[in-house]
């Protein structure tokens, strides 16, 4: 695919709107698809079938098999192929649609799983629940290529249980062309709960994120409060603010709403991950008008950003195999490979010499410090999850 330079529009959070965006100078980047599988892993594994061969490293036998459950569409197939080639480990993919899922998933038995990938606040639930095993970094000849400021965070301290992966941002992804939005490009998240604004082309379709945790947040930073708040008049509050744009709705969807809903102009907004509007952007991409038909914002009253991980399973009967893969996807080129297909931003320094220029350069994806100071990570909630689930229960009856 032929891919040229382009910028997304980031609405600067201390800045006015910069003319009218897109293509060149407002479109997302993007990535192909990879189909998840739908094989699930068996639950009786061993290390009996090893690698002839010895890794650079520390050399530890392999297993025959080693199971991942990632998100869609969230690495290269082709650095699964090389891993396989090189050291005689089939790799048995499968993919989860959000981070409830994979918890839900787990909970129920799914103890076949390997390496799992999830975001921030829920490592840490992950951990209380004594799902995730812990990890020695200094086993990991690769940890240094990480940047230090995705080292050690609040809801791992010290990395005990899980490494970075990517990284991005959730914003509103919207169409290209469309003649209320070349007027009024979004800038804030009345442009998913303000019935009046919707009211403008909510007939072209809307979607919003199936996440409990990233819908919440938005409407919580669209009424000015914590993204993280555990104030029940609060959480009542963007109930409400959900509930009223709600019927201006045509989707929840968060596992493949790039690909059957942007792509196919089915809808002509969308709450988005970043990485997802510029899939949507490059799969729409021409030759012909050098543009794709979507672009994406980050609203000015803020937003989430987030950072997905690599975690080993507590009952993975696979740990030094399952560590060995987590220090490939910490390699330099490996991890420019992965940000360099799925445009996501990545967590590890040595790679940026491998990314390309149009990414590294695109504040869509690392947006630039204004920006920063305004996007909060999602954190673990304690009892109060108890609170978000009865408000979710609520928005999706």
């Amino acid at each position: 695919m032929k891919r040229k330079l382009f910028w997304m529009l980031v609405i600067a959070l201390a800045l006015a709107l910069s003319a009218c965006g897109g293509g060149p100078s407002g479109g997302p980047g993007g990535n192909e698809n990879v189909e998840p599988a739908a094989t699930e892993p068996p639950d009786d594994s061993s290390e009996a079938n090893t690698n002839e061969e010895t890794p650079p490293e520390e050399g530890p036998q392999l297993a025959a098999e080693l199971s991942v459950y990632n998100w869609p569409d969230y690495i290269d197939e082709q650095i699964l192929a090389d891993y396989e080639a090189e050291y005689g480990v089939k790799i048995i993919y499968d993919t989860f649609a959000s981070n409830e899922d994979l918890l839900a998933k787990l909970q129920a038995g799914a103890t076949g799983y390997d390496l799992v990938f999830p975001s921030d606040y829920m490592v840490s639930q992950m951990i209380e629940l004594g799902l995730l095993a812990e990890i020695d970094v200094n086993q990991l000849s690769n940890w240094g290529n990480i940047d230090p400021d995705f080292k050690n965070a609040p809801f791992d301290p010290g990395n005990k249980h899980c490494v970075p992966y990517q990284w991005g941002t959730t914003g509103i992804a919207y169409r290209a062309g469309h003649p209320f939005f070349e007027e009024n490009p979004p800038d804030s998240w009345a442009y998913l709960f303000e019935p009046e604004m919707l009211e403008q082309y909510s007939e072209g379709g809307v979607n919003v994120l199936d996440d409990q945790r990233e819908l919440l947040a938005a409407a919580l930073a669209y009424l000015g409060h914590d993204m993280n708040s555990t104030d029940r008049a609060q959480l009542e509050e963007a109930r409400d603010l959900i509930l009223a744009a709600k019927p201006y709705w045509e989707t929840f969807n968060s596992s493949d709403y790039d690909s059957s809903l942007l792509v196919p102009d089915e809808v002509v907004l969308s709450h988005s991950w970043s990485g997802d509007a510029a899939e949507a952007y490059w799969d729409t991409y021409s030759d012909e008008t050098e543009d794709g038909n979507w672009y994406y914002a980050i609203p000015k009253e803020g937003a989430v950003k987030w950072l997905d991980n690599i975690c080993i399973t507590s009952f993975s009967e696979r740990k030094e195999t399952a560590l060995h893969f987590m220090n490939y996807l910490l390699d330099a080129e490996v991890g420019a490979a992965i940000t360099n297909f799925t445009f996501f931003a990545s967590p590890n320094e040595a790679a940026r010499a491998f990314i390309t220029e149009e990414i590294l350069n695109n504040p869509g994806i690392f947006p630039p410090e204004d920006v920063k100071a305004k996007l909060t990570w999602l954190v673990e909630l304690g009892d109060a999850v108890f609170i978000y689930d009865e408000m979710w229960t609520a928005i999706k009856g």
